[in-house]
C-alpha cells in the first residue's frame, strides 16, 4: 500500500489519541470509588440483613407483650365482674367461691404483670438494638452517597475528556485517506497491540523490538511512501528522521 509520509505520520497522531481513549475509559472503569462502593454494598447488604433480624425479633417480643396484655385485661375483667358479684349477693357460698377465684386471679395478675414487665425490658433491649444497627445503615448510606458524588464527580471529568478525543479523533481521521485509515481501523482491531508505530533508532516505538538484519534492510530499502510492517507485531511502521536507518 501507498502513502505519503506525511498521510503515515496522521496515523501516529490517531494512534496517540486511541491510547488516549483507551486510558481514560480503564481510568473510568478503574476508579477507586467503584472498589469502595462495591465494599460500602456489601456492608449494606449484610446491615440490611442484621436489620431483619434483630427487627424479627423485635416483632417476636411484641407479640409476645401483645398477648400477656391480652391476658391481663382478661384477667381484670374477670376481677372486676366477680367484685360486681361479690357486691350483689349474700350467700356466703358463693361470697367464699368469689373471695376464693379473686385471690387466684390476683395472683394470677400479679404473676401476669411480672412477666409484663421482663418482657417490656426485652423489648427496650430489641429496640436499643434495632436502632443500633439502623443508625449504622444510616452511616453506611451516608458514605454510600458521598462516595457516589465524588465518583460522578470524577466521571463527568472524565466523559468531557473523552468527548474532546473523540472530537479530536475525527478532525485527524478525516485527513487519512479511506485504505489507509482502513488499513489502521482492521489492525488496531485484530493486532497485537498499537496499529501504527513509530520507528525511531530501528526500533519499533510498539513492541520495543529492534529491526536487524533482512527486516533492517526492507525497511531502508521501501520507498518512503511505501507502508511497511513490524515484523514481530504488524503495526504499521512510520519511519522519519529518528528511525536511524
Amino acid at each position: 500500500m501507498k502513502a505519503s509520509p506525511l498521510e503515515q505520520k496522521e496515523l501516529l497522531r490517531l494512534q496517540a489519541l486511541d491510547i488516549k481513549v483507551l486510558q481514560l475509559s480503564h481510568q473510568s472503569k478503574s476508579l477507586v470509588q467503584h472498589a469502595e462502593l462495591a465494599t460500602l454494598n456489601r456492608e449494606a447488604e449484610a446491615s440490611r440483613m442484621k436489620l431483619l433480624g434483630r427487627s424479627g425479633e423485635l416483632d417476636d417480643v411484641r407479640t409476645e407483650l401483645g398477648r400477656i396484655e391480652s391476658d391481663v385485661e382478661v384477667v381484670e375483667k374477670r376481677i372486676a365482674r366477680d367484685a360486681d358479684r361479690l357486691q350483689h349477693t349474700s350467700s356466703i357460698k358463693d361470697i367464699q367461691a368469689l373471695d376464693s377465684e379473686i385471690a387466684s386471679l390476683k395472683k394470677r395478675l400479679f404473676d401476669l404483670e411480672e412477666i409484663e414487665i421482663a418482657v417490656l425490658e426485652r423489648q427496650e433491649e430489641h429496640e436499643v438494638a434495632v436502632a443500633v444497627v439502623q443508625k449504622e445503615r444510616d452511616a453506611i448510606a451516608e458514605r454510600v452517597s458521598a462516595t457516589e458524588s465524588a465518583r460522578d464527580e470524577v466521571l463527568v471529568d472524565l466523559t468531557r475528556q473523552l468527548g474532546e478525543l473523540t472530537r479530536d479523533r475525527a478532525t485527524v481521521a478525516a485527513t487519512i485517506p479511506g485504505d489507509l485509515a482502513a488499513l489502521y481501523e482492521r489492525l488496531r482491531i485484530t493486532g497485537h497491540g498499537n496499529a501504527a508505530a513509530l520507528l525511531r533508532a530501528r526500533t519499533c516505538s510498539g513492541c520495543t523490538m529492534t529491526l536487524t538484519g533482512s527486516d533492517l534492510a526492507a525497511a531502508r530499502q521501501a520507498p518512503a511512501d511505501e507502508v511497511i510492517f513490524c515484523p514481530d507485531c504488524d503495526a504499521v511502521l512510520v519511519r522519519t528522521d529518528e528511525s536511524g536507518i
